[in-house]
Protein backbone atom coordinates (compact mmCIF):
# COMPACT_ATOMS: atom_id res chain seq x y z
CA UNK A 1 0.00 0.00 0.00
CA UNK A 2 3.10 2.25 -0.19
CA UNK A 3 1.94 3.17 -3.54
CA UNK A 4 -1.35 5.21 -1.95
CA UNK A 5 -0.20 8.68 -1.91
CA UNK A 6 1.06 8.65 -5.67
CA UNK A 7 -1.92 7.29 -7.30
CA UNK A 8 -4.16 9.50 -5.00
CA UNK A 9 -1.97 12.69 -6.51
CA UNK A 10 -2.70 11.21 -10.20
CA UNK A 11 -6.76 11.44 -9.47
CA UNK A 12 -6.00 14.98 -8.58
CA UNK A 13 -4.42 16.29 -11.70
CA UNK A 14 -7.28 14.29 -13.58
CA UNK A 15 -10.47 14.95 -11.51
CA UNK A 16 -11.50 18.31 -13.46
CA UNK A 17 -12.75 16.60 -17.00
CA UNK A 18 -13.98 13.64 -15.35
CA UNK A 19 -15.90 16.06 -12.70
CA UNK A 20 -17.27 17.55 -16.13
CA UNK A 21 -18.03 14.31 -17.73
CA UNK A 22 -20.21 13.32 -14.57
CA UNK A 23 -22.30 16.60 -14.90
CA UNK A 24 -22.92 16.36 -18.59
CA UNK A 25 -24.23 12.60 -17.77
CA UNK A 26 -26.47 13.64 -15.35
CA UNK A 27 -28.05 16.21 -18.17
CA UNK A 28 -28.70 13.06 -20.53
CA UNK A 29 -30.49 10.87 -18.29
CA UNK A 30 -30.67 7.64 -20.19
CA UNK A 31 -32.60 4.55 -19.51
CA UNK A 32 -31.32 1.10 -20.05
CA UNK A 33 -29.70 0.11 -23.41
CA UNK A 34 -30.93 3.37 -24.52
CA UNK A 35 -27.61 5.54 -22.76
CA UNK A 36 -26.01 6.34 -26.37
CA UNK A 37 -25.34 10.01 -25.74
CA UNK A 38 -24.16 8.95 -22.31
CA UNK A 39 -21.99 5.63 -23.76
CA UNK A 40 -20.85 8.46 -26.08
CA UNK A 41 -19.80 10.94 -23.80
CA UNK A 42 -17.20 7.95 -22.16
CA UNK A 43 -15.81 7.02 -25.37
CA UNK A 44 -14.99 10.19 -25.89
CA UNK A 45 -13.38 10.72 -22.34
CA UNK A 46 -11.69 7.61 -23.02
CA UNK A 47 -10.03 8.55 -26.17
CA UNK A 48 -8.55 11.61 -24.86
CA UNK A 49 -6.93 9.82 -22.35
CA UNK A 50 -5.04 7.91 -24.47
CA UNK A 51 -7.07 4.13 -23.84
CA UNK A 52 -7.66 1.96 -26.65
CA UNK A 53 -11.47 1.89 -27.09
CA UNK A 54 -13.04 -0.93 -28.28
CA UNK A 55 -17.14 0.40 -28.97
CA UNK A 56 -20.34 -1.87 -28.48
CA UNK A 57 -18.37 -3.90 -25.96
CA UNK A 58 -20.36 -7.84 -25.67
CA UNK A 59 -22.45 -6.82 -28.28
CA UNK A 60 -24.13 -4.57 -26.36
CA UNK A 61 -24.65 -0.88 -28.63
CA UNK A 62 -24.17 1.05 -25.37
CA UNK A 63 -21.45 -0.40 -23.50
CA UNK A 64 -17.30 0.44 -24.55
CA UNK A 65 -14.31 -0.41 -23.13
CA UNK A 66 -11.04 1.17 -22.82
CA UNK A 67 -7.45 -0.41 -22.34
CA UNK A 68 -4.30 0.84 -20.99
CA UNK A 69 -1.06 -1.00 -20.49
CA UNK A 70 0.99 -3.75 -21.28
CA UNK A 71 1.27 -7.44 -19.96
CA UNK A 72 0.76 -8.35 -16.24
CA UNK A 73 -2.37 -8.45 -14.80
CA UNK A 74 -5.51 -6.79 -16.05
CA UNK A 75 -7.63 -5.19 -13.53
CA UNK A 76 -10.75 -3.54 -14.54
CA UNK A 77 -12.93 -0.49 -12.89
CA UNK A 78 -17.01 -0.74 -13.93
CA UNK A 79 -18.89 2.24 -14.65
CA UNK A 80 -22.67 2.65 -15.13
CA UNK A 81 -24.26 5.57 -16.57
CA UNK A 82 -27.85 4.18 -16.97
CA UNK A 83 -31.24 6.85 -15.36
CA UNK A 84 -34.50 6.03 -13.92
CA UNK A 85 -37.81 7.21 -15.26
CA UNK A 86 -39.89 8.99 -13.30
CA UNK A 87 -36.81 11.00 -11.31
CA UNK A 88 -36.13 13.93 -13.00
CA UNK A 89 -35.41 17.07 -10.94
CA UNK A 90 -33.38 20.17 -11.03
CA UNK A 91 -29.63 20.34 -9.77
CA UNK A 92 -28.96 21.66 -6.32
CA UNK A 93 -32.64 22.64 -5.17
CA UNK A 94 -34.05 21.56 -2.19
CA UNK A 95 -37.37 21.58 -2.97
CA UNK A 96 -39.00 18.97 -5.73
CA UNK A 97 -38.89 20.96 -9.15
CA UNK A 98 -38.83 18.39 -12.40
CA UNK A 99 -36.94 19.49 -15.07
CA UNK A 100 -39.43 20.60 -17.68
CA UNK A 101 -40.59 17.60 -20.39
CA UNK A 102 -37.84 15.41 -19.37
CA UNK A 103 -38.68 12.51 -17.13
CA UNK A 104 -35.70 10.93 -16.46
CA UNK A 105 -33.40 11.46 -13.85
CA UNK A 106 -30.32 9.84 -12.24
CA UNK A 107 -31.64 9.17 -8.69
CA UNK A 108 -28.91 6.37 -8.23
CA UNK A 109 -25.91 8.22 -8.82
CA UNK A 110 -25.17 6.07 -11.92
CA UNK A 111 -23.77 9.69 -13.57
CA UNK A 112 -20.77 10.13 -10.81
CA UNK A 113 -20.44 5.73 -10.68
CA UNK A 114 -19.02 6.06 -14.30
CA UNK A 115 -17.23 8.49 -14.12
CA UNK A 116 -15.20 7.86 -10.90
CA UNK A 117 -14.60 4.79 -12.06
CA UNK A 118 -12.99 6.21 -15.56
CA UNK A 119 -11.00 8.82 -12.70
CA UNK A 120 -9.53 5.77 -11.23
CA UNK A 121 -8.71 3.35 -14.23
CA UNK A 122 -6.66 7.28 -15.92
CA UNK A 123 -4.99 7.72 -12.62
CA UNK A 124 -3.83 4.02 -12.90
CA UNK A 125 -3.03 4.15 -16.22
CA UNK A 126 -1.02 6.99 -15.52
CA UNK A 127 1.04 5.42 -12.48
CA UNK A 128 1.69 2.02 -14.64
CA UNK A 129 3.58 4.39 -16.95
CA UNK A 130 5.08 6.03 -14.38
CA UNK A 131 6.20 3.46 -12.74
CA UNK A 132 6.86 0.91 -15.42
CA UNK A 133 4.76 -1.61 -13.78
CA UNK A 134 3.78 -4.18 -16.12
CA UNK A 135 0.05 -4.55 -15.89
CA UNK A 136 -3.38 -3.44 -18.13
CA UNK A 137 -5.93 -1.18 -16.91
CA UNK A 138 -9.77 -1.60 -18.31
CA UNK A 139 -12.57 0.44 -18.08
CA UNK A 140 -16.00 -0.84 -18.78
CA UNK A 141 -18.77 1.41 -19.11
CA UNK A 142 -21.82 -1.11 -18.66
CA UNK A 143 -25.23 -0.17 -19.36
CA UNK A 144 -28.54 -1.06 -17.96
CA UNK A 145 -27.47 -2.01 -14.23
CA UNK A 146 -31.25 -0.67 -13.22
CA UNK A 147 -33.29 -3.78 -13.75
CA UNK A 148 -32.10 -4.44 -17.42
CA UNK A 149 -28.61 -6.86 -16.21
CA UNK A 150 -26.72 -5.06 -18.77
CA UNK A 151 -23.01 -7.00 -17.26
CA UNK A 152 -25.36 -10.49 -16.81
CA UNK A 153 -24.98 -10.16 -20.89
CA UNK A 154 -21.64 -9.19 -20.67
CA UNK A 155 -20.82 -11.82 -18.61
CA UNK A 156 -22.45 -13.99 -20.77
CA UNK A 157 -20.70 -12.84 -23.74
CA UNK A 158 -17.20 -13.47 -22.08
CA UNK A 159 -15.89 -9.74 -22.15
CA UNK A 160 -14.17 -10.31 -18.35
CA UNK A 161 -12.94 -13.84 -18.94
CA UNK A 162 -9.15 -12.51 -18.73
CA UNK A 163 -9.69 -9.98 -16.07
CA UNK A 164 -7.94 -10.34 -13.20
CA UNK A 165 -9.66 -8.56 -10.71
CA UNK A 166 -12.78 -6.01 -10.97
CA UNK A 167 -13.36 -3.01 -8.89
CA UNK A 168 -16.46 -0.69 -8.64
CA UNK A 169 -18.56 1.31 -5.86
CA UNK A 170 -21.98 2.84 -5.57
CA UNK A 171 -23.33 6.57 -4.32
CA UNK A 172 -24.22 6.35 -0.89
CA UNK A 173 -24.39 8.64 1.83
CA UNK A 174 -21.66 6.68 3.74
CA UNK A 175 -18.19 5.40 2.84
CA UNK A 176 -17.21 2.09 3.26
CA UNK A 177 -16.17 -1.34 1.78
CA UNK A 178 -19.83 -2.73 -0.08
CA UNK A 179 -20.61 -5.99 1.28
CA UNK A 180 -21.51 -8.69 -0.47
CA UNK A 181 -25.21 -8.91 0.62
CA UNK A 182 -26.74 -7.54 -2.40
CA UNK A 183 -29.62 -9.89 -3.70
CA UNK A 184 -29.67 -12.48 -6.59
CA UNK A 185 -33.34 -11.47 -8.38
CA UNK A 186 -34.93 -12.62 -11.61
CA UNK A 187 -37.89 -10.39 -13.41
CA UNK A 188 -40.53 -12.82 -15.30
CA UNK A 189 -43.17 -11.70 -17.66
CA UNK A 190 -46.43 -14.09 -16.83
CA UNK A 191 -49.02 -13.64 -20.44
CA UNK A 192 -52.44 -15.01 -19.27
CA UNK A 193 -54.38 -15.99 -22.56
CA UNK A 194 -58.29 -16.41 -22.26
CA UNK A 195 -61.13 -15.66 -24.09
CA UNK A 196 -62.78 -12.41 -24.65
CA UNK A 197 -66.78 -12.23 -24.46
CA UNK A 198 -69.87 -9.52 -23.03
CA UNK A 199 -69.33 -9.27 -19.43
CA UNK A 200 -73.39 -8.76 -19.15
CA UNK A 201 -74.79 -10.67 -21.97
CA UNK A 202 -72.64 -14.09 -22.27
CA UNK A 203 -69.92 -14.27 -18.99
CA UNK A 204 -70.02 -17.83 -19.10
CA UNK A 205 -68.32 -17.99 -22.56
CA UNK A 206 -65.36 -15.55 -21.14
CA UNK A 207 -62.01 -16.56 -19.66
CA UNK A 208 -60.62 -13.61 -17.71
CA UNK A 209 -56.97 -13.30 -17.82
CA UNK A 210 -57.04 -10.71 -15.64
CA UNK A 211 -58.85 -13.24 -13.21
CA UNK A 212 -55.94 -15.59 -13.64
CA UNK A 213 -53.37 -12.17 -12.69
CA UNK A 214 -55.19 -11.82 -9.67
CA UNK A 215 -55.23 -15.20 -8.43
CA UNK A 216 -51.57 -15.53 -8.97
CA UNK A 217 -51.11 -12.40 -6.64
CA UNK A 218 -53.47 -13.98 -4.24
CA UNK A 219 -51.26 -17.18 -4.99
CA UNK A 220 -47.75 -15.41 -4.39
CA UNK A 221 -48.79 -13.92 -0.88
CA UNK A 222 -49.89 -16.91 0.50
CA UNK A 223 -46.22 -18.23 -0.82
CA UNK A 224 -44.66 -14.95 1.20
CA UNK A 225 -45.26 -17.26 4.45
CA UNK A 226 -43.59 -19.88 3.41
CA UNK A 227 -39.85 -18.20 1.83
CA UNK A 228 -37.03 -16.99 3.55
CA UNK A 229 -37.10 -13.76 5.21
CA UNK A 230 -34.41 -12.21 2.88
CA UNK A 231 -36.07 -12.93 0.10
CA UNK A 232 -38.49 -10.22 -1.28
CA UNK A 233 -41.37 -10.66 -4.61
CA UNK A 234 -42.44 -7.24 -6.05
CA UNK A 235 -45.33 -7.08 -9.29
CA UNK A 236 -46.44 -4.89 -11.57
CA UNK A 237 -48.59 -5.28 -14.39
CA UNK A 238 -47.50 -4.21 -17.54
CA UNK A 239 -51.32 -4.96 -19.59
CA UNK A 240 -53.70 -5.30 -17.46
CA UNK A 241 -55.83 -6.29 -20.45
CA UNK A 242 -57.64 -3.19 -21.66
CA UNK A 243 -59.86 -0.13 -19.51
CA UNK A 244 -63.52 -1.91 -20.59
CA UNK A 245 -65.16 -3.52 -17.36
CA UNK A 246 -67.39 -4.66 -19.65
CA UNK A 247 -65.33 -7.00 -21.47
CA UNK A 248 -63.75 -10.18 -20.38
CA UNK A 249 -60.53 -9.46 -20.57
CA UNK A 250 -58.42 -11.92 -22.83
CA UNK A 251 -54.59 -11.15 -21.96
CA UNK A 252 -52.97 -10.11 -19.34
CA UNK A 253 -49.61 -9.42 -18.56
CA UNK A 254 -47.96 -9.13 -15.23
CA UNK A 255 -43.92 -8.91 -14.70
CA UNK A 256 -42.74 -10.22 -11.69
CA UNK A 257 -39.62 -9.60 -9.74
CA UNK A 258 -38.33 -12.55 -7.25
CA UNK A 259 -34.98 -11.55 -5.41
CA UNK A 260 -32.83 -13.86 -2.33
CA UNK A 261 -29.79 -13.78 -0.35
CA UNK A 262 -28.33 -16.46 -2.64
CA UNK A 263 -28.26 -17.29 -6.41
CA UNK A 264 -30.42 -21.36 -6.03
CA UNK A 265 -32.30 -19.72 -3.15
CA UNK A 266 -33.72 -17.24 -5.73
CA UNK A 267 -34.14 -20.00 -8.53
CA UNK A 268 -35.83 -22.32 -6.54
CA UNK A 269 -38.40 -20.10 -5.10
CA UNK A 270 -38.70 -18.42 -9.09
CA UNK A 271 -39.80 -22.05 -10.09
CA UNK A 272 -42.56 -22.14 -6.83
CA UNK A 273 -43.42 -18.50 -8.60
CA UNK A 274 -44.00 -20.14 -11.79
CA UNK A 275 -46.16 -23.02 -10.55
CA UNK A 276 -48.68 -20.71 -8.59
CA UNK A 277 -48.97 -19.05 -12.28
CA UNK A 278 -49.54 -22.41 -13.61
CA UNK A 279 -52.43 -22.74 -11.23
CA UNK A 280 -53.87 -19.83 -11.64
CA UNK A 281 -54.01 -20.74 -14.87
CA UNK A 282 -55.82 -24.06 -14.25
CA UNK A 283 -58.60 -22.53 -12.09
CA UNK A 284 -59.63 -20.19 -14.61
CA UNK A 285 -59.37 -22.18 -17.65
CA UNK A 286 -56.51 -20.18 -19.15
CA UNK A 287 -53.13 -20.50 -20.37
CA UNK A 288 -50.12 -19.13 -19.46
CA UNK A 289 -46.37 -18.39 -20.49
CA UNK A 290 -43.31 -17.15 -18.89
CA UNK A 291 -40.72 -15.27 -20.07
CA UNK A 292 -37.42 -14.19 -18.46
CA UNK A 293 -37.26 -10.93 -18.83
CA UNK A 294 -33.50 -10.12 -16.87
CA UNK A 295 -31.26 -11.51 -13.90
CA UNK A 296 -28.66 -11.17 -11.33
CA UNK A 297 -26.83 -12.93 -9.39
CA UNK A 298 -25.93 -12.44 -5.70
CA UNK A 299 -22.80 -10.55 -5.04
CA UNK A 300 -19.80 -13.16 -3.98
CA UNK A 301 -17.78 -11.78 -1.54
CA UNK A 302 -13.22 -11.74 -1.61
CA UNK A 303 -12.20 -11.04 1.88
CA UNK A 304 -8.59 -10.45 0.62
CA UNK A 305 -9.70 -7.73 -1.79
CA UNK A 306 -12.36 -5.91 0.76
CA UNK A 307 -9.43 -5.68 3.39
CA UNK A 308 -6.99 -3.90 0.98
CA UNK A 309 -10.06 -1.45 -0.10
CA UNK A 310 -10.88 -0.95 3.58
CA UNK A 311 -6.90 -0.41 4.76
CA UNK A 312 -7.13 2.46 1.74
CA UNK A 313 -10.33 4.26 3.01
CA UNK A 314 -8.95 4.57 6.25
CA UNK A 315 -5.82 5.58 5.46
CA UNK A 316 -7.12 8.11 3.26
CA UNK A 317 -10.28 9.35 5.84
CA UNK A 318 -13.81 10.52 4.99
CA UNK A 319 -13.76 13.26 1.79
CA UNK A 320 -13.05 16.64 2.11
CA UNK A 321 -16.55 18.23 3.03
CA UNK A 322 -16.39 21.82 4.60
CA UNK A 323 -19.15 24.08 6.37
CA UNK A 324 -20.99 24.61 3.26
CA UNK A 325 -21.26 21.33 1.92
CA UNK A 326 -22.76 20.43 5.62
CA UNK A 327 -25.10 23.44 5.29
CA UNK A 328 -27.06 22.39 1.98
CA UNK A 329 -26.92 18.42 2.80
CA UNK A 330 -28.94 20.08 6.88
CA UNK A 331 -31.09 21.96 4.08
CA UNK A 332 -31.59 18.91 1.78
CA UNK A 333 -32.19 16.55 4.73
CA UNK A 334 -35.50 19.31 6.46
CA UNK A 335 -36.84 17.50 2.77
CA UNK A 336 -36.76 13.88 4.61
CA UNK A 337 -38.94 12.13 6.53
CA UNK A 338 -36.84 12.17 10.02
CA UNK A 339 -37.45 8.16 10.22
CA UNK A 340 -35.56 8.00 6.97
CA UNK A 341 -32.48 9.67 8.46
CA UNK A 342 -32.63 7.73 12.06
CA UNK A 343 -33.32 4.34 10.07
CA UNK A 344 -30.02 5.30 7.90
CA UNK A 345 -27.91 5.76 10.69
CA UNK A 346 -29.19 2.52 12.88
CA UNK A 347 -28.20 0.39 9.08
CA UNK A 348 -24.90 1.72 9.56
CA UNK A 349 -24.54 0.81 13.42
CA UNK A 350 -24.73 4.89 14.67
CA UNK A 351 -26.99 6.52 17.26
CA UNK A 352 -30.03 7.35 15.85
CA UNK A 353 -30.09 10.94 16.87
CA UNK A 354 -26.95 11.77 16.01
CA UNK A 355 -26.56 15.10 14.24
CA UNK A 356 -24.43 14.08 11.20
CA UNK A 357 -25.69 15.68 8.39
CA UNK A 358 -22.74 14.18 6.07
CA UNK A 359 -20.36 11.35 6.27
CA UNK A 360 -17.11 12.85 8.40
CA UNK A 361 -15.94 8.82 9.03
CA UNK A 362 -14.68 6.11 7.51
CA UNK A 363 -17.59 3.05 8.58
CA UNK A 364 -15.36 -0.04 10.05
CA UNK A 365 -15.95 -3.31 8.11
CA UNK A 366 -17.52 -5.57 8.25
CA UNK A 367 -19.83 -3.59 9.88
CA UNK A 368 -21.20 -4.33 13.48
CA UNK A 369 -24.55 -3.47 12.76
CA UNK A 370 -24.70 -6.34 10.08
CA UNK A 371 -24.73 -6.12 6.19
CA UNK A 372 -26.46 -3.79 4.35
CA UNK A 373 -28.79 -4.60 2.14
CA UNK A 374 -28.90 -2.40 -0.92
CA UNK A 375 -31.32 -4.32 -3.21
CA UNK A 376 -29.49 -5.89 -6.55
CA UNK A 377 -26.74 -5.19 -8.70
CA UNK A 378 -25.33 -7.21 -11.94
CA UNK A 379 -22.39 -6.71 -10.31
CA UNK A 380 -22.95 -9.91 -8.93
CA UNK A 381 -22.60 -11.71 -12.17
CA UNK A 382 -19.43 -10.32 -12.66
CA UNK A 383 -18.29 -11.58 -8.81
CA UNK A 384 -18.81 -14.68 -9.93
CA UNK A 385 -16.22 -15.04 -12.61
CA UNK A 386 -13.78 -12.51 -11.59
CA UNK A 387 -12.13 -11.88 -8.31
CA UNK A 388 -14.58 -8.50 -7.54
CA UNK A 389 -14.38 -5.48 -4.53
CA UNK A 390 -16.76 -2.66 -4.25
CA UNK A 391 -16.51 0.16 -2.32
CA UNK A 392 -19.63 2.66 -1.29
CA UNK A 393 -19.16 6.44 -1.55
CA UNK A 394 -20.27 9.00 0.20
CA UNK A 395 -21.87 11.21 -1.98
CA UNK A 396 -24.95 12.42 -0.89
CA UNK A 397 -26.52 13.53 2.76
CA UNK A 398 -27.11 10.91 5.05
CA UNK A 399 -30.66 9.88 5.04
CA UNK A 400 -31.57 10.29 1.28
CA UNK A 401 -33.22 7.84 -0.30
CA UNK A 402 -31.46 6.31 -3.61
CA UNK A 403 -34.45 6.37 -6.34
CA UNK A 404 -35.53 9.55 -5.16
CA UNK A 405 -35.72 13.52 -6.18
CA UNK A 406 -33.51 14.20 -3.66
CA UNK A 407 -30.85 11.65 -4.92
CA UNK A 408 -31.07 13.53 -8.35
CA UNK A 409 -30.78 16.83 -6.71
CA UNK A 410 -27.64 16.36 -5.54
CA UNK A 411 -26.35 14.96 -8.55
CA UNK A 412 -23.62 17.83 -9.77
CA UNK A 413 -23.17 19.43 -6.59
CA UNK A 414 -20.15 19.26 -4.51
CA UNK A 415 -21.04 16.95 -2.23
CA UNK A 416 -21.24 14.31 -4.98
CA UNK A 417 -17.84 15.70 -6.61
CA UNK A 418 -16.21 15.57 -3.76
CA UNK A 419 -17.28 12.11 -2.47
CA UNK A 420 -16.55 11.02 -6.30
CA UNK A 421 -13.09 11.46 -6.64
CA UNK A 422 -12.68 10.79 -3.11
CA UNK A 423 -13.95 6.87 -4.23
CA UNK A 424 -11.58 6.95 -7.38
CA UNK A 425 -9.10 7.35 -4.58
CA UNK A 426 -9.76 4.73 -2.57
CA UNK A 427 -11.00 2.61 -6.17
CA UNK A 428 -7.39 3.57 -7.60
CA UNK A 429 -5.11 2.88 -4.51
CA UNK A 430 -6.53 -0.57 -4.54
CA UNK A 431 -5.88 -1.27 -8.08
CA UNK A 432 -2.41 -0.80 -7.49
CA UNK A 433 -2.12 -2.34 -4.05
CA UNK A 434 -3.04 -5.00 -6.83
CA UNK A 435 -1.05 -4.86 -9.68
CA UNK A 436 2.47 -4.39 -7.20
CA UNK A 437 1.84 -7.39 -4.74
CA UNK A 438 1.18 -10.80 -6.51
CA UNK A 439 0.58 -12.20 -2.75
CA UNK A 440 -2.41 -10.30 -2.82
CA UNK A 441 -4.28 -11.18 -6.09
CA UNK A 442 -2.98 -14.68 -5.51
CA UNK A 443 -4.93 -14.76 -2.24
CA UNK A 444 -7.81 -13.10 -3.78
CA UNK A 445 -8.11 -15.63 -6.69
CA UNK A 446 -7.68 -18.35 -4.40
CA UNK A 447 -10.82 -17.19 -2.39
CA UNK A 448 -12.52 -16.66 -5.42
CA UNK A 449 -11.97 -20.62 -6.45
CA UNK A 450 -12.82 -21.89 -3.10
CA UNK A 451 -16.41 -20.18 -3.40
CA UNK A 452 -16.73 -21.70 -6.61
CA UNK A 453 -15.70 -25.28 -6.08
CA UNK A 454 -18.74 -24.75 -2.95
CA UNK A 455 -21.13 -23.71 -5.62
CA UNK A 456 -20.36 -23.22 -9.47
CA UNK A 457 -21.72 -19.97 -11.21
CA UNK A 458 -25.09 -20.40 -12.98
CA UNK A 459 -26.32 -17.15 -14.83
CA UNK A 460 -29.86 -16.47 -13.80
CA UNK A 461 -30.79 -16.11 -17.39
CA UNK A 462 -31.53 -18.79 -19.78
CA UNK A 463 -29.73 -18.21 -23.64
CA UNK A 464 -32.77 -17.73 -24.98
CA UNK A 465 -32.87 -14.08 -22.84
CA UNK A 466 -31.46 -11.38 -24.91
CA UNK A 467 -31.45 -7.78 -24.61
CA UNK A 468 -34.07 -5.59 -25.66
CA UNK A 469 -31.53 -3.92 -27.81
CA UNK A 470 -32.35 -0.93 -29.80
CA UNK A 471 -31.12 1.15 -32.35
CA UNK A 472 -29.07 4.71 -32.01
CA UNK A 473 -32.03 7.36 -32.73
Amino acid sequence: MRNAAPVWDLVEARKAPLIALSDAVWAVPELNFTEFRSVALHADALRAEGFRVTPAVGGLPTAVMGEAGEGGPVIAFLGEYDALPGLSQEAGLTRHQPVPGDGNGHACGHNLLGSASLLAATAVKDWLAATGTPGRVRYYGCPAEEGGAGKGFMVRAGVFDDVDAAISWHPYAFATVFPPAALANIRLDFTFTGRAAHAAAAPHLGRSALDAAELMNIGVNYLREHMLPSSRIHYAYQDAGGAAPNVVQSRTVIRYTVRAAELDDMLALAQRVRRVAEGAALMTETTVTCQVVSGMANLLGNPPLEAAMQANLERLGPPPFDEADRAFARDMQATFNPEDIAAALRQVGLPADTDRPLCDAILPYPSPAGPILLGSTDVGDVSWVVPTVQALGATCAIGTTLHSWQMTAQGKSSVAHKGMVHVAKVMAATATDILSDPALLDRAKRDHADRLRRQPYVSPMPPDTHPPIQACP
